[in-house]
């Protein structure tokens, strides 16, 4: 009985998933991040992206007498998209497309912590015969970051994050 339940309710969450838009993937540039993304409507969709990053300032201080280097941070980005342009530059093999988008990303490790704004602009391109797709795009980030720690504390701007440029890929469920 437990079986034919965990059978049903794993049919039913397939064939909910498959009725979205959904589209799961990765994303490689200024560190390795999970990306997921939920289309709204035929002009826009939201994502999510949740990995490391080490594209944030570099706090070295002595605390509590060792060095604390930041470098490899947890990230989050959230953003909401828009499709802007789709090109058909090469009929047999996919479509190309242009989004843009806005959000927010937060982060941080140890005793650093950052949130900014986030932006987007990605050019891509979805395949006709796989239910992939692929892109370059630029995510600049950029906010405050803080360090605190051992009766220190320090802030900065994160403009290292604007130099965030990353390749993704996704599968369209």
């Amino acid at each position: 009985m437990k079986r034919l339940f965990l059978i049903m309710v794993a049919m039913m969450c397939i064939t909910t998933l498959s009725a979205q838009k959904l589209s799961l993937g990765g994303r490689v540039g200024s560190g390795f991040q999970a990306v997921g993304q939920y289309e709204i409507s035929d002009k826009s969709y939201v994502e999510a992206r949740f990995g490391a990053s080490w594209n944030n300032p570099q706090f070295t201080r002595e605390v509590n007498g060792h060095i604390s280097q930041h470098r490899v941070m947890a990230d989050f980005t959230a953003l909401y998209n828009w499709h802007i342009l789709e090109f058909d530059w090469t009929p047999h093999t996919g479509l190309w497309f242009l989004d843009a988008g806005c959000g927010v990303n937060v982060g941080g490790r140890e005793h650093y912590a950052y949130v900014g704004a986030a932006g987007m602009a990605r050019l891509g391109i979805k395949f006709y015969d796989l239910p992939i797709s692929v892109a370059f795009d630029w995510t600049p980030c950029f906010g405050p970051g803080i360090f605190y720690g051992g009766g220190y504390s320090a802030s900065s701007f994160n403009d290292l994050g604007l130099a965030n440029l990353g390749i993704s890929c996704v599968f369209n469920f």
